[in-house]
């Protein structure tokens, strides 16, 4: 499964690209606003730094609204993929731009028949956003679930699972554990996945007991 970090901050991005374990980032408009930042400025310099997928989304709700707008975002650099909204509009301006070779990530999705819909207009990534649907009371690792079946039961839908609205690193378990092709994260969650108390303990035992020994390897 990859790894893409959800944030529009540059300096978060930067800290966490030395590990080698981040394929790409996804971006929002309330993440752009939080930034405070330009959004075209973010993503080339975003693009500039991270070689894999860099989702940038429309704000239009019209469909030729959104053809033109991700369009422009496109133009930024060729590894931007433009993110649409699981509209109607929005599912005709992911076919026609799927049409001229755009990528899109149609984002938003809370249903199967929904996802289903985006993989038939072509897009290139679908978000279902789990996290948004357990606040709702409903299981949102079970829509990942779902559309996976979906998706392998006809080898012509080629649109990759992006989970999306992942609180916490359980999440991010369970979504591999069912074929997500890639999840999205916050960079304190990806941080997060790394900590365990018994390797802590673990560690600190085995320093300790080094230290008796009086070497040092140099």
């Amino acid at each position: 499964m990859k790894f893409f970090v959800d944030t529009a901050e540059l300096d978060e991005i930067k800290a966490l690209l030395s590990s080698n374990l981040i394929d790409g980032v996804t971006t929002n408009p309330s993440l752009i606003a939080k930034s405070g930042k330009n959004i075209k400025d973010t993503i080339s310099n975003i693009c500039k730094i991270v070689k894999g997928p860099v989702s940038a989304e429309v704000t239009s709700t019209e469909t030729e609204g959104m053809i033109e707008e991700g369009k422009v975002l496109y133009s930024i650099a060729s590894n931007v993929i433009v993110k649409l909204p699981l509209t109607w509009n929005g599912l005709e301006a992911c076919n026609r731009l799927s049409n001229e070779k755009i990528p899109t990530n149609v984002t938003l999705c809370f249903s199967a028949a929904q996802a289903l819909l985006a993989a038939k207009a072509g897009a290139t990534y679908v978000s279902p956003f789990i996290g948004r649907l357990d606040d709702s009371g409903i299981d949102g690792v079970e829509l990942i679930s779902q559309i996976r079946v979906i998706y392998d039961n006809y080898q012509d839908l080629d649109t990759k699972i992006l989970a999306a609205s992942i609180r916490n690193t359980n999440h991010v378990i369970q979504v591999s554990m069912l074929g997500a092709d890639v999840a999205t994260v916050p960079p304190k969650i990806l941080k997060d996945l790394v900590k365990h108390p018994l390797t802590d303990i673990g560690l600190e035992n085995f320093l300790s007991d080094w230290q008796k020994t009086g070497q040092k390897i140099n």
